[in-house]
């Protein structure tokens, strides 16, 4: 069994910095994207930033030069580098895993951290 375990949340002023961790306890297998997504409240959940194992990274268009996406292959971890935060930016991110073993696909979330940006 997977279990993705999120850090680094908090209060942070605008135009601050936070950066999340993830990490992933469990064989998430030799080919697989991790993610961050958000859940602002009253709305849906989005997707943040994808990476793959070998480092192809996609963003959400909007934040595209405020945060980066990066991972350690050899600790199963996932991280987010946020910068110039807004009060929009307020929401819970959740870490994500998905990778294909044996013809099936695996999907897995962490429990959410919490980040807001408010002064």
């Amino acid at each position: 069994q997977v279990q993705l375990v999120e850090s680094g949340g908090g209060l942070v002023q605008p135009g601050g910095s936070l950066r999340l961790s993830c990490t992933a306890s469990g064989s998430i297998g030799s080919a697989n994207t991790m993610a961050w997504y958000r859940q602002p409240p009253g709305k849906e959940r989005e997707l943040v930033a994808s990476i793959t194992t070998g480092g192809s990274t996609n963003y959400a268009d909007s934040l595209k030069g405020r945060f980066t996406i990066s991972r350690d292959n050899a600790k199963n971890a996932v991280y987010l580098q946020m910068n110039s935060l807004k009060p929009e930016d307020t929401a819970v991110y959740y870490c994500n895993t998905k990778y294909t073993q044996f013809f099936r696909t695996y999907v897995y979330w962490g429990q959410g951290t919490q980040v807001t940006v408010s002064a």
